[in-house]
């Protein structure tokens, strides 16, 4: 795979800023529709069974497809999965705009979802060969995770703002001037790569495995709340999700050309990135949704002053990671910083699962942001660069989806699992007399109180898998310079070679 360079006349960040842009739209997609859900019930008259498939139609393509997604760029070329998913992105939000029906809605979301998955896999494979390992990557990571951070809590202000003043239907035609400029930037900025071509890697029965999994087992989840965990209809679906991924995993050890090599998985670092971050979005996504309805069904805020309320989280994390996080990640090491954040994440959540049924903003909600927001801003960053810390070239879309895939199914299953205690305990309160502001509140804390043990866990995860990389090892392993122990380079025993001293010894990045 050629690296993606841009033109000379342009920057690198230049092109970073495009697929910012394009990350942009999909990142503002998965929230901003939240809280115009009840003015699209009303407008395209849906059942409340049927109103949840807004969601869910973009959340199981978007899932379904980001494994296959990333592959298919690192063997067609990044630019062009990157220019045709933003062209599809772009067209079914047209087409979820001008819908007059709930199911050309649906549909439309499935296709916006296609293209999201499209977009989103690829991006960080671009990036990481834009930029080399050390300051410059570390200061685009942290650009690009601001902008996906960021834009998750802006997503809740900007579908109040635009739902109150235009109506529903401007939530999906804002991504029409915002795509059409993408796609003009990007058709001049990145440069076309080559990729490997189909036949290096076009392992088709493992694509319709994995995707087929994927779908299946996010659509379970999904629907779990409704029917129950233990409900044949969830077991059965989960359980074939299992087998095919099984089969998935059997025939990517046999594939002349597998889609999901198995040394990816071999990498702790690589496996303890996306282990960690699955749980942590699991936390983050709670809070984001749940932490929504408590303030408006609790504090009584309207969908505006709720979007309002959320701005602190996107402005903390933006301020932090645009002027400290790679600063402090360089200074510090990756996971120093990823821990730090994931301590402040917990005690941001642990902290909300006390907010009373009386609580106020000011006491009982902005703290909270204020703790999420630099816990996440810490974080995520760091988290992205061990996750993409010594992956092959070749392999960087591939890697890209996957730490993508990590993403959206841990927003989902945490979101599943934390919902059903909060719907359970508030019912069973309903049923014992308590009124509804107090059962729901009692609720919201028992999930916030569970989303905090989950985070705990991907503490514990990051503390036992992952390790201080050291930037410089990986590059001199993936071009092939000279290392330690090498002939031609540094000779082990502290053996002078070319007349230069040998440095110390420090833990490298295993490419993968």
């Amino acid at each position: 795979m050629d690296r993606v360079v841009p033109p000379s006349r342009h920057s690198r960040w230049t092109a970073l800023t495009v697929l910012c842009a394009g990350t942009l739209m999909t990142v503002l997609d998965g929230s901003i529709v939240t809280v115009a859900m009840p003015a699209i019930q009303s407008g395209l008259g849906f059942s409340p069974a049927g109103l949840a498939w807004v969601v869910n139609a973009y959340l199981i393509a978007f899932a379904g497809l980001l494994l296959l997604a990333g592959r298919l760029g690192d063997l067609i070329g990044r630019r062009r999965m990157f220019i045709s998913g933003l062209a599809v992105f772009t067209a079914a939000s047209v087409l979820c705009g001008v819908s007059t029906g709930s199911g050309a809605l649906i549909a439309a979301r499935f296709l916006q979802g296609v293209g999201g998955a499209m977009t989103s896999a690829v991006v960080l494979g671009m990036l990481v060969a834009l930029f080399e390992e050390g300051r410059d990557r570390a200061r685009a990571i942290a650009v690009f995770s601001a902008v996906g951070a960021a834009g998750g809590a802006l997503g809740t202000f900007l579908g109040g703002a635009l739902t109150s003043a235009l109506g529903w239907h401007s939530i999906f035609l804002i991504n029409l001037p915002i795509g059409v400029a993408a796609l003009i930037a990007a058709a001049r900025v990145l440069e076309n790569d080559r990729g490997q071509g189909l036949g290096k890697g076009a392992d088709y029965p493992g694509a319709v495995l994995v995707t087929a999994a994927l779908m299946l087992g996010v659509h379970t989840i999904v629907k779990a709340a409704d029917h129950g965990w233990a409900a044949p209809r969830t077991l059965g679906f989960g359980g074939l999700s299992v087998l095919l991924l099984a089969a998935f995993a059997v025939r990517q050890s046999y594939a002349t050309d597998p889609l999901l090599r198995p040394r990816l998985l071999r990498s702790r670092t690589l496996v303890g990135a996306n282990l960690v971050q699955l749980l942590m979005v699991a936390g983050m996504f709670t809070f984001q949704y749940l932490g929504a309805l408590y303030i408006q069904r609790v504090l009584g805020y309207d969908a505006l002053l709720t979007g309002i309320a959320f701005l602190p989280a996107p402005v903390v994390i933006g301020v932090l990671m645009l002027g400290l996080s790679a600063r402090v990640t360089v200074r510090f090491g990756p996971r120093r910083v990823l821990l730090t954040g994931l301590v402040l994440i917990v005690a941001g959540l642990t902290l909300f699962g006390r907010a009373p049924a009386d609580g106020t903003y000011a006491v009982d909600v902005l703290p909270v942001m204020l703790l999420l927001g630099v816990g996440f801003g810490l974080a995520m960053p760091a988290l992205t660069g061990l996750a993409m810390a010594g992956v092959r070239p070749r392999d960087g879309g591939l890697a890209s989806g996957l730490f993508s895939t990590g993403q959206v199914v841990g927003g989902a299953l945490g979101l599943a699992v934390t919902t059903t205690l909060a719907s359970g305990r508030t019912s069973e309160l309903l049923g014992a007399g308590d009124d509804a502001v107090s059962a729901l509140s009692d609720g919201y804390r028992l999930a916030f109180r569970a989303a905090a043990g989950v985070v705990v866990v991907a503490l514990a995860v990051a503390v036992t898998l992952l390790r201080t990389e050291d930037p410089r090892r990986a590059r001199e392993s993936r071009t092939g310079k000279p290392r330690e122990g090498k002939p031609g380079g540094k000779k082990s025993g502290g053996e002078k070679s070319g007349g230069k001293k040998p440095r110390g010894n420090k833990p490298r990045t295993p490419v993968i």
